[in-house]
């Protein structure tokens, strides 16, 4: 028993002796691993995009450097350093659509734009930062596809008392559902009839869907939903009015950090004293 206890307190010191060793070295260097977090998104295509970035501000600008880098595509995406970009590395398929926000860069914002989002751009990314205090990096998952409001509006063309729900642009092809305030729980696929129809780019498509046979004075919604984002549009038809409201809620935001220092190096370290220490 003796022996047993001696040799644990023996693997205590030399894991305590090798933590310390590590926070020496630190010390040393003056340097250590920052904090960085990202933001999974949703790219809509064809218009501007933001991949999320965060990491410990810096008050030496000069001393920040930012790379953006994706899963897959040799050279880089975007790169800003010296207080500037620096283009000269960036791979051709990002050319001229790329910007960091260059005056909240001293603050830890690290977040990039890009410019008319393409199918093609969806992947994984990593957000690459170097400041005077350390470095560190975070991966994003990027999605992009197509997602847009819809807008219900009366149909008087229809034969019977109908609502038309329209959004112009969606890609993958969503699902359309209806519901009403009144009749909670009802469905209505068998009363209402969903269209898409591509649009000229041959890639999103144009949703349209009618529901039949509706009654006054009740809130209905027209429901449009894929694996990137959902949108709802609600009207209310009354004897006197027409009430609208929409509602866009993309599903795809999740943070995910990359956080090291030498605390986190202690808390390694921790769980196997205790460990060590019970046996």
């Amino acid at each position: 028993m003796a022996g047993y206890l001696s040799k644990s307190i023996i693997s205590i010191i030399i894991i305590l002796a090798g933590a310390i060793a590590l926070i020496i070295g630190f010390g040393i260097s003056g340097r250590h691993a920052i904090t960085v977090t990202t933001l999974t998104s949703a790219g809509n295509i064809g218009e501007d995009g933001i991949l999320s970035c965060t990491f410990e501000p810096d008050i030496k600008l000069s001393d920040i450097v930012i790379q953006w880098l994706k899963e897959g595509v040799i050279g880089l995406v975007h790169e800003f350093k010296e207080g500037k970009d620096d283009l000269s590395g960036q791979n051709e398929m990002f050319r001229g659509r790329t910007a960091v926000f260059t005056d909240q860069v001293i603050v830890g914002n690290a977040s990039l734009r890009l410019r008319n989002v393409r199918l093609t751009d969806a992947g994984t990314y990593k957000c690459h930062i170097i400041t005077s205090k350390g470095k560190g990096n975070a991966n994003l998952e990027y999605k992009t596809g197509a997602f847009s409001i819809p807008e219900v509006n009366v149909d008087y063309n229809a034969s019977s008392e109908s609502l038309r729900c329209e959004a112009p642009r969606w890609f993958p092809q969503p699902t359309v559902a209806w519901a009403s305030q009144v009749d909670q729980g009802a469905n209505f696929s068998e009363v209402s009839n969903t269209s898409f129809e591509l649009n000229s780019e041959n890639v999103t498509m144009k949703v349209v869907s009618v529901l039949y046979n509706v009654t006054i004075n009740n809130t209905y919604s027209c429901m449009i939903e894929n694996d990137i984002a959902k949108a709802t549009g609600d009207i209310k038809v009354t004897d006197s009015e027409i009430k609208r409201r929409s509602h866009l809620q993309l599903l795809s935001s999740e943070a995910s950090a990359c956080v090291s220092s030498l605390f986190a190096i202690i808390w390694v370290f921790l769980p196997l004293l205790s460990h060590l220490m019970l046996k």
